[in-house]
């Protein structure tokens, strides 16, 4: 399953852009309405998509993440059911990488081993669990790297040199950079301090670095792409569905389409951010 990752890094590094990494909430606000979210992200031009894990205490996560985990759940939305959208999703699609994102309870609930095989079956390139430490390696990210899943660390401002061959020690796929100490959904960081952190984390490892946490449109992806292999977007995307739905929280006509439009834009600024780095 990796293969499908590597080789969409190495499709975009020969094109010289960087990759639109999109993250929504499996099963927001229902599951027919967040299937068609997903099937319309690689059209709108999304390069990796990020499957959120809904989850009952999602301690990384701003207000807008919190509220469409807990809208998802309210739906009836589980893990096996966030991994039936990953394997729907796969009878139309076969080439885009899909990442499943969350945290680890849920994952132990339901059984390292058959998660695992059932990530497999569904599709699923690669993990990225925010409460696992490097030094709890053998409770998922080993089995995972066994089983031929990708998993993704995070890395942040204060992850210094000493950390950071900890940390990147058994991560695949790519470096998830959180360009800020905080939770989801926070402000732009300063463009010129990603850069130089990106520059530091390529000293250590020959991984695609892609940056998240603040970026909300074309402009910050064009700015944040031009140091980066990738940008990450997750809380613009889950706010544009929040604002499509109607007042009792149920999804309308204009749900997928709005989240399209983002994405859309989005993937404008990544597709010219090399124009801006080359001149």
């Amino acid at each position: 399953m990796t293969a499908r990752m590597d080789k969409r890094f190495a499709d975009l590094k020969a094109e010289g852009r960087p990759a639109l990494v999109t993250y929504f909430m499996g099963g927001d606000p229902d599951y027919e309405t967040s299937l068609g979210i997903m099937k319309a992200l690689p059209e709108a031009g999304s390069d990796v998509i990020e499957l959120g894990m809904p989850f009952s205490d999602p301690m990384a996560d701003g207000p807008a993440i919190q509220m469409a985990g807990q809208r998802a759940l309210k739906g009836g939305q589980t893990l096996k059911k966030t991994l039936q959208l990953a394997a729907d999703f796969r009878k139309g699609d076969n080439t885009t990488p899909i990442v499943m994102m969350g945290y680890y309870n849920p994952i132990y609930i339901y059984g390292v081993e058959k998660f695992l095989d059932d990530a497999l079956a569904s599709g699923i390139d690669g993990l990225i669990v925010v409460d696992l430490p490097p030094e709890m390696d053998d409770e998922l990210c080993i089995p995972a790297i066994r089983k031929g899943i990708n998993f993704i660390r995070l890395a942040t401002p204060t992850t210094d040199d000493k950390r950071l061959p900890t940390v990147l020690k058994n991560t695949s796929g790519f470096v998830y950079y959180v360009s800020m100490n905080g939770i989801t959904g926070s402000a732009l960081p300063d463009p010129s301090l990603v850069s130089g952190a990106v520059r530091r984390i390529k000293q250590h490892t020959n991984l695609p670095v892609c940056v998240g946490f603040g970026v909300k449109t074309a402009d910050h992806a064009k700015v944040i792409g031009s140091s980066a292999d990738g940008v990450v977007v997750g809380t613009a995307i889950v706010n544009q569905v929040a604002t499509s739905l109607s007042s009792d929280g149920k999804a309308t006509a204009d749900t997928v389409p709005a989240v399209a439009t983002l994405v859309r834009g989005l993937s404008s600024g990544t597709r010219s951010a090399r124009l801006v780095a080359a001149e």
